[in-house]
């Protein structure tokens, strides 16, 4: 009988969650709440993506700085943490990176910042093109209106040159351009009041030929924060949007179970023949966002998912009943 699981597959605040497959183990990593002796960053494992265990922290920081939505990259045989770093109410957060010999830390700060010319950088997603080159994509505030877009977070990317080093060519990926991905009204900004829109938390995912970089778009605490895509022919771009962008296209809330699904990663089930999103979506209570996986599937060549679910699934193939 085929093992199933249900949503979330962790029972604490585990956001933005992160996972990387390294060596027939899953390593994940998410945004929250500090461990003992100022631990942060909780590190996850897995041999099957549905039966989780705590097993430390990245980081170890003093301080109240809050840290953010941490990726992890496998280079050069060593593991480097991409993470932000700001103050509780989301303004000055800072891109930084950090390295280690293991998945299971501890993390080393690289003592650089990634993104130094810009006052605001977070969500930080490394990717590795099949021909071995690096880019990052993260998040930057957008203060100018052009075509179709609104004022507030978008998506760029930029090449790699080293683990912890940018061109320093960024280039548009993505930015808010609909109505579900209002953030908040009249949001005092940079000396000013806008309407504020977000799109940010970039995943990609390569698929046909073309990439796929998918996105979180709205108030990450509100019922309207989802998730949709863009694509490209090139890793730089540039990404065009979809038919029907004026919605999230592939998963938004259901209430009252399932409220502000996003801010996902991909990975694969432990035999390899099936790709699984890894998300974080709050209960009905608002007690906290937790991790959630579904299935990724491809229908008349899109991208789509049951998710978010609730009820019983079949866990991941591959794994041990």
């Amino acid at each position: 009988m085929h093992k199933t699981y249900s949503n979330p597959v962790y029972p604490e605040i585990m956001a933005d969650p992160f996972v990387l497959r390294h060596e027939g183990r899953y390593f994940a990593y998410g945004t929250a709440p500090d461990g003992p002796g100022g631990g942060r960053f909780p590190i996850l494992v897995s041999t099957d993506l549905v039966d989780w265990h705590l097993a430390g922290y990245a980081l170890s920081a003093a301080g109240d700085a809050h840290f953010w939505a941490p990726e992890v990259a496998f280079s050069e045989g060593r593991f480097w943490l991409y993470y932000s770093a700001g103050d509780s109410q989301g303004k000055h957060h800072r891109l930084r990176v950090a390295v280690s010999n293991d998945p299971l830390g501890p993390f080393a700060d690289c003592g650089v910042l990634l993104v130094p010319g810009q006052p605001f950088s977070i969500d930080a997603h490394p990717f590795r093109d099949h021909d071995g080159q690096w880019y990052l994509y993260y998040c930057v505030d957008f203060l100018e209106f052009e075509d179709d877009h609104r004022i507030g977070t978008g998506i760029v990317v930029d090449r790699m040159l080293a683990m912890n080093r940018l061109e320093g060519k960024p280039r548009t990926v993505v930015r808010p351009h609909a109505d579900w991905q209002l953030f908040k009204k009249g949001r005092a900004m940079y000396d000013a009041v806008y309407d504020w829109h977000t799109v940010e938390g970039a995943a990609l995912l390569v698929h046909g030929g073309k990439y796929y970089c998918f996105y979180s778009g709205g108030a990450w605490e509100q019922e309207n924060y989802g998730v949709s895509w863009v694509v490209a022919d090139h890793p730089l771009g540039p990404f065009s949007r979809p038919p029907g962008s004026e919605s999230a296209l592939l998963m938004s809330s259901r209430p009252p179970q399932i409220i502000g699904p996003g801010h996902n990663s991909f990975t694969t089930s432990p035999d390899g023949s099936q790709e699984w999103i890894v998300y974080h979506a709050w209960d009905s209570a608002m007690s906290g966002r937790r991790m959630c996986i579904d299935q990724l599937e491809w229908k008349n060549g899109q991208p789509a998912t049951a998710g978010p679910t609730c009820s019983r699934q079949p866990a991941p193939a591959g794994r041990v009943a």
